[in-house]
């Protein structure tokens, strides 16, 4: 799903994240679930100054309250996000490092009142961390070449780091491994290595994929033939006065007909894929190959700036629904929560389509910072899995990537991930994917709760948000058990998507949108919906403050009152859903697993 929490390249933007971090990260922030403005960031120069007063306020409260924070003396604490709520009060993530190693599982989120006074915390492991020693049995040299039979490619440097999670403590190297040939469409692993004895702790896919390995197995052995549901084409209006380097195309996609896209005129006659009012929003050409960096693709360039033709005759197709897909996306989140970017940085979003050869698949690649899509492998999958809810799902991972850098508990050998923090991760992608659905509203691609809908599968969905256990190809799980504890990710992600559909929704039966929804109770209940607007922003409020790396879902159903006290008090109507929302999936206090500390 991703590489662990703890990585080079977050701990070197650390304080270009904090000082250009959001003043709230949109309606979750606000007493209102949908309010008419999103709040404004603090990005401004300004601001600088009182994020890094913050910073050290809250950095201090960690090490003052460290038998609640878990902060040692040999720590040291990284703040990678702040944010500030409109009544003053105050949340700084931190990545943590012990003797001067990074620690993987070390990120906590440090909560201070509007005074700065310490309020509490949000922490991934539960133990302290003492680490006897930094130097290795294992040199680092063998451990470069164990990472490379692992992952079976070229092993990059390795780097010695403090395995915290799952209750260890260990000195451990995290080696990358560039162009693993377990993976599909190639793409980079991280393979974690007890630095003692050389066992392998961890050997993650640093690309997110829409689809499993073991539901691409699946679909094969059925000789099942994806035949999506593309759109015709047709006329699109033009717009006109937006900057000078901006203009406004036309694009002829697969799956929605016929677009508007904003691009960069470069010259009288020469436009390029590329939205300057979206923070240079970008998508280019991979040629069919694996590649790891961006730039190395071919932008998309025209005379005419008509793009696409609606089939796969033109190049420029697949191009197009992805363009307008992350387009839409960046707007769902902009104009929902006030988040400017998928690392709320301001930035654009990007993407390589024709990625790899044969390759029946999407991701989201936290190293590219970019999506890809593959065309398909010709049998199996007939086009690129470029659809509006997959792209919303997939940059949604990079959301969480952003924030809460949820992670897979364990990898089997043919790349399948497991466990409840990655079921999470799932879970909140689809949600948010479908909020991008219905934020979009295109008449062409009709909003929902199911996922994939529009990929021909014959289950007519992927997965859907009402009754997960529908689908039959993951597998998915309606409710919580202990079994949930080692579910593939997107079996166990049935559990969260279905609280999280109850409390918009509610249970039972009903239609929505011309979809018939019957959405049942672990315990027979009867749960009252308080409206998607709502549910949506309780969640990712839940996300961005309450969520961590190891979060699963009793930890979930804690950050979701959290959020919804925050915004609705904790008396209300919308907390005691919440509450009844986890109940009716069979999460509650009463079945939280043992050995869990209280909530600080």
């Amino acid at each position: 799903m991703r590489r662990p929490h703890i990585r080079k390249h977050r701990l070197a933007v650390a304080l270009a994240v904090t000082t250009a971090a959001t003043l709230t990260a949109g309606a979750a922030a606000t007493a209102s679930a949908s309010p008419a403005t999103p709040p404004a960031d603090a990005s401004a120069p300004s601001a600088a100054p009182a994020l890094s007063a913050l910073v050290g306020k809250a950095r201090a409260a960690a090490f003052a309250h460290a038998s609640a924070t878990g902060v040692g003396t040999r720590d040291t604490l990284e703040a990678v996000d702040t944010m500030v709520d409109p009544d003053g009060r105050q949340h700084v993530r931190f990545v943590r490092t012990h003797r001067g190693l990074p620690v993987l599982g070390g990120d906590l989120v440090v909560h201070l009142t509007a005074a700065s006074a310490y309020e509490g915390v949000t922490r991934a492991f539960r133990h302290q961390v003492d680490l006897p020693t930094t130097k290795p049995e294992l040199s680092a040299g063998q451990a470069r070449a164990k990472a490379a039979r692992v992952a079976r490619g070229d092993a990059d440097e390795a780097e010695l780091v403090v395995d915290a999670r799952d209750g260890r403590t260990t000195l451990a190297y995290q080696v990358r491994v560039a162009g693993s040939r377990t993976t599909e469409g190639g793409g980079a692993r991280t393979v974690v290595l007890d630095a003692a004895s050389g066992e392998v702790l961890g050997n993650t896919p640093a690309n997110d994929s829409f689809l499993s390995p073991a539901v691409q197995a699946k679909l094969r052995e059925r000789g099942e033939r994806l035949a999506p549901a593309t759109g015709p084409a047709a006329a699109a209006p033009s717009a006109a006065g937006r900057a000078p380097a901006a203009a406004e195309g036309t694009g002829s996609s697969f799956f929605v007909g016929s677009v508007p896209l904003p691009t960069t005129r470069t010259a009288q006659k020469s436009f390029v894929l590329k939205d300057p009012t979206r923070g240079n929003t970008e998508t280019r050409d991979a040629g069919g190959k694996e590649l790891e960096k961006f730039t190395s693709g071919t932008a998309f360039t025209s005379t005419t700036n008509r793009w696409g033709d609606g089939t796969t005759n033109s190049r420029e197709t697949a191009a197009v629904d992805a363009q307008y897909g992350i387009s839409r996306t960046l707007d769902f989140y902009r104009k929902t929560f006030g988040r400017n970017g998928i690392k709320n940085d301001g930035a654009g979003a990007r993407a390589l389509v024709h990625f790899g050869n044969k390759v029946g698949n999407a991701y989201w690649s936290s190293e590219c910072g970019c999506m890809l899509y593959g065309d398909g492998d010709g049998k199996t999958f007939t086009k690129p899995l470029v659809v509006l809810d997959v792209t919303g799902h997939e940059l949604s991972h990079g959301v969480v990537d952003a924030t809460a850098g949820l992670r897979p508990t364990r990898v089997d050998a043919e790349g399948n991930q497991f466990g409840e923090p990655g079921a999470l991760n799932e879970s909140l992608a689809d949600i948010f994917g479908s909020a991008v659905e219905f934020a979009t509203d295109n008449p062409k691609n009709p909003p929902n709760y199911l996922m994939g809908e529009k990929l021909g599968l014959r289950q007519k969905f992927l997965r859907r948000l009402d009754k997960p256990s529908l689908d039959k190809l993951e597998g998915a799980v309606d409710y919580w058990s202990q079994k949930s504890y080692d579910t593939e990710v997107h079996a166990g992600s049935g559990v969260s998507s279905h609280a999280y559909y109850l409390l918009a929704e509610g249970s039972g039966a009903k239609t929505i949108g011309g979809v018939a929804y019957d959405s049942p109770t672990h315990d027979g209940s009867k749960v009252t919906g308080i409206g998607r607007d709502k549910a949506t922003a309780i969640f990712y409020r839940a996300l961005t403050r309450y969520m961590v790396s190891t979060t699963d879902f009793h930890d979930a159903r804690t950050a979701t009152l959290h959020a919804a006290k925050d915004l609705h008090g904790a008396g209300s109507t919308e907390y005691k859903a919440v509450d009844k929302a986890w109940a009716a999936v069979n999460v509650t206090a009463a079945n939280q697993p043992p050995a869990r500390p209280a909530e600080h």
